[in-house]
């Protein structure tokens, strides 16, 4: 894990959550979806295959530790999960929380618009809330 530096465009597009054994989780900065992005803390990568078995087994663990846990703070109906990379290629992977009367649904999340950023308050009380899931 050491020279993992975190691509400029998800630090400035979501906030620092808590670092899991693999993956830094970070809470995307758009409050009309509760959006996890998980990133891998290994330099260099930028699609799923060039982890190690292990290092995948684990990647689809940590995802399904921040869907349990979102699911624990946010009444919602489906789970969006994945890796897409057009824009950032470093390595991230989508844990979104979706509602059928969310501002989007049916479609995806991907380039809605307008987005509402999260308030300060609210970021620090879902970061403790989190945190405490990831804990247990």
């Amino acid at each position: 894990m050491h020279n993992f530096v975190l691509d400029s465009r998800l630090a400035q597009d979501s906030h620092f959550i808590y670092d899991l054994p693999l993956c830094q989780v970070r809470l995307e900065n758009v409050r009309n979806f509760p959006w996890l992005i998980l990133v891998p803390r290994i330099a260099n990568l930028s699609e799923v295959h060039q982890l190690t078995a292990n290092q995948q087994a684990q990647l689809l663990n940590e995802s399904s530790q921040c869907a349990h846990a979102l699911l624990t703070l946010f009444p919602l109906d489906k789970m969006n999960v994945g890796a897409l990379g057009n824009v950032v290629s470093q390595l991230h992977w989508h844990v979104v929380g979706r509602r059928k009367d969310d501002d989007a649904w049916p479609r995806p999340v991907w380039g809605f618009n307008p987005t509402a950023p999260w308030q300060e308050d609210e970021i620090n009380m879902i970061k403790s809330r989190l945190i405490a899931q990831f804990d247990q």
